[in-house]
């Protein structure tokens, strides 16, 4: 397996940090301070080709090279963890994953996965080309909530993934956005990619992006927010809160990308899922109503005001 190399410079924004929070905020969710000093310590990180120490002041115009040795192979481990189960089947198994669960290991996050509880409940998922990722043919955000599927057997794990790839599953999302949404009904086509700074993030990216087109409606509007219905055309990383944040409403609680602290997650739930199902080709659809958290933020028409 081949190290993947990162290589940025220090902005004028960044002069007089420590060099191992740039290169953690660089790396992004995956990647503790511990993990980044032992990347430092290793002899991974050079700036402007030489060692550093993990407390090194970083200067404008700095060149930094990170090398980012792969991971030990190792396939997710089962564990014992609760799921909702909204329909299972020899083939199929469709859940309704709660807000800040991980749905599969990665960098950071090797325990109380989605994956992991569902290897426990099946005691065995179709490989996939990524070990960490048995059954997996789509995901949600940590944060957001909601119906997902996960495929059971070789044969409905390439079912799946060709829907998906071919855009045939009919995927549904709720969101609270900050500000009256002006328009009943829109539709966002703007190209995403990964955004040039912060790793972390997505943005709209006219010239590199990849096109992504997500269709929405508005269902009520509040005095500060606005509550949406949404449909993805396409399945574009954080589409829906990149987008949302491009027409000027940030989703709630989605602190990465400018939508106020009123809640403790980003107000997105993925709401209805409908695919063709692997073995009879009929159109199945499974719903996950509103979940709790978001619910009160609709009945009182009001958010609290950030604690703190």
């Amino acid at each position: 397996m081949f190290m993947e190399e990162l290589i940025f410079t220090i902005g004028q924004a960044d002069s007089g940090g420590r060099i191992d929070k740039r290169i953690a905020l660089e790396l992004g969710d995956g990647y503790s301070r511990t993990m980044v000093k032992t990347l430092i310590d290793d002899g991974f990180v050079l700036v402007n080709g030489k060692k550093v120490k993990p407390n090194y002041t970083a200067r404008e115009g700095d060149e930094v090279n990170i090398e980012i040795p792969p991971p030990e192979p190792s396939d997710a481990e089962p564990e014992d963890i609760p799921l909702e189960i909204l329909f299972e089947d020899e083939w199929v198994i469709v859940l309704n994953k709660p807000a800040g669960m991980v749905v599969h290991p990665g960098a950071g996050n090797r325990k109380g996965t989605l994956v992991s509880a569902v290897l426990f409940h099946c005691g065995k998922l179709p490989e996939s080309e990524d070990a960490f990722r048995p059954g997996i043919v789509h995901r949600l955000d940590k944060d957001t909530s909601g119906v997902m599927v996960v495929a059971k057997n070789d044969r409905a794990l390439r079912s799946l993934g060709k829907q998906f790839r071919n855009r045939t599953v009919n995927k549904q999302y709720a969101a609270l956005v900050k500000g009256r949404v002006e328009l009943d009904n829109g539709v966002i086509e703007a190209p995403l990619g990964r955004h040039p700074v912060d790793r972390r993030k997505m943005c709209v990216d006219p010239e590199k992006g990849r096109n992504a087109r997500t269709v929405y409606h508005v269902v009520k509007r509040f005095e500060k927010f606005t509550f949406l219905r949404l449909e993805l055309d396409t399945g574009r990383t954080h589409q829906i809160r990149v987008h949302l944040k491009h027409l000027g409403y940030p989703v709630l609680g989605d602190r990465t990308y400018g939508g106020p602290a009123v809640m403790s997650r980003q107000a997105l739930h993925s709401e209805k899922l409908g695919f063709s199902h692997p073995d009879t080709g009929r159109r199945v659809e499974f719903t996950v109503p509103v979940p709790e958290d978001m619910m009160r933020v609709i009945e009182r028409g009001e958010w609290d005001p950030p604690k703190g």
